[in-house]
């Protein structure tokens, strides 16, 4: 690396990370002010809410608005090389704008690499306390309400319910079905199944077994007893925020697991797959601009510049969520939302750099 390179590379990521600690702080203060009678009312000290929730949710914050604060410290360092006429300086000394380029692209690809170790396994392991602390002091009681709950455990297997009781542990109305094709060819009833977790095994009421061979049918009854099947209270448990709490490895197996399963909900976790793939080279495509708009000096300053950044940047933000809602209603497929914002801001970073005069 040249001295140039390492001059440019201290001042982005010395602005990046101010910027971080500076807007996630300020969030954390209004967080605060927000939940601040949850914590009176469970009577919570102030080391147990610090240890247990803030420094958990601070990487969370900082990982979220990475798109943010990337383009505002681009903008912010080299609007400041451009006001300086530094920019002017190292053009007329014959470097090329594309090598100008190349110390961000390299801060971006370490902040790139950093993004994508937190988001894979230390933010999610942060996450796991983080989301524990809310749902006991923050969010109401959770309640399984859904009705007539249907889940295949097995290739052949399917376990129904018309009811779940989550506090308790007791399924009502269950039925365990065996479909060889379209073809019912047992079928197993019972009024409920309660979990032992001593024995970590259901114990059914009795139950009536019904079984088809053609156009025959037998019937059998059988007393009360224990059984063991690929179904779990887990399974009934809040899922808020999970997908948040899974590191990469853990959101691989749960999403396989759901597929098998014929889940209906697996666009939430594939969506959190691949955007964590997606942030990285969004962060990069973002540097690429934000340097391109401010390596011009602006009539309008430093502050208009970083104003700008902070408009496009929220921009891209807006852009995720609206292509996150879409994915979850079915509308994109989780891959096609995951990157559209990217490939968008690609195609708008193109333009820039044809247009923009340099």
């Amino acid at each position: 690396m040249k001295l140039l390179d390492k001059y440019i590379i201290k001042k982005f990521l010395t602005a990046f990370f101010f910027t971080v600690v500076l807007l996630v702080s300020v969030i954390c203060v209004i967080d605060f002010t927000e939940k601040n009678d949850d914590f009176l009312k469970h009577d919570l000290g102030a080391w147990q809410i610090v240890s247990e929730y803030y420094v958990n949710l601070f990487p969370y914050f900082a990982n979220l608005l990475s798109p943010i604060t990337v383009f505002i410290a681009v903008v912010f360092v080299t609007a400041q090389l451009a006001s300086r006429t530094e920019v002017v300086a190292m053009l007329a000394s014959g470097i090329s704008f594309k090598r100008f380029l190349l110390p961000y692209i390299m801060g971006s690809a370490i902040l790139g690499v950093l993004t994508m170790a937190m988001t894979g396994w230390l933010i999610p392991i942060a996450n796991k306390t983080r989301v524990q602390f809310e749902k006991a002091y923050i969010k109401n009681p959770y309640r399984f309400d859904a009705r007539n709950v249907h889940i295949k455990i097995g290739p052949k297997s399917y376990a129904f319910m018309e009811s779940y009781d989550n506090v308790n542990n007791v399924g009502y109305k269950f039925a365990l079905e065996t479909i060889e094709g379209t073809l019912l060819k047992r079928r197993m009833t019972a009024e409920a199944i309660t979990w032992d977790s001593t024995k970590r095994a259901w114990k059914l009421t009795p139950q009536v077994i019904r079984t088809f061979n053609g156009d025959k049918e037998t019937l059998q009854s059988l007393p009360a007893r224990d059984t063991t099947l690929n179904l779990y209270p887990k399974d009934f448990a809040s899922t808020y925020r999970l997908a948040e709490t899974l590191t990469l490895p853990e959101l691989n197996r749960y999403i396989n697991q759901k597929i098998a399963r014929g889940a209906d909900d697996t666009q939430v976790y594939l969506s959190e797959k691949y955007e964590r793939y997606a942030y990285p080279y969004a962060m990069f495509i973002l540097t690429v601009i934000g340097v391109i708009m401010s390596a011009r000096k602006s009539r309008a300053g430093v502050g208009g510049q970083i104003a700008l950044g902070f408009v496009l940047a929220f921009v891209f933000i807006i852009f995720v969520i609206l292509s996150r809602n879409l994915a979850a209603v079915g509308t994109l497929s989780p891959l096609l939302a995951a990157w559209v914002p990217s490939l968008v801001f690609t195609l708008i970073g193109l333009f820039l750099y044809r247009v923009v005069p340099r």
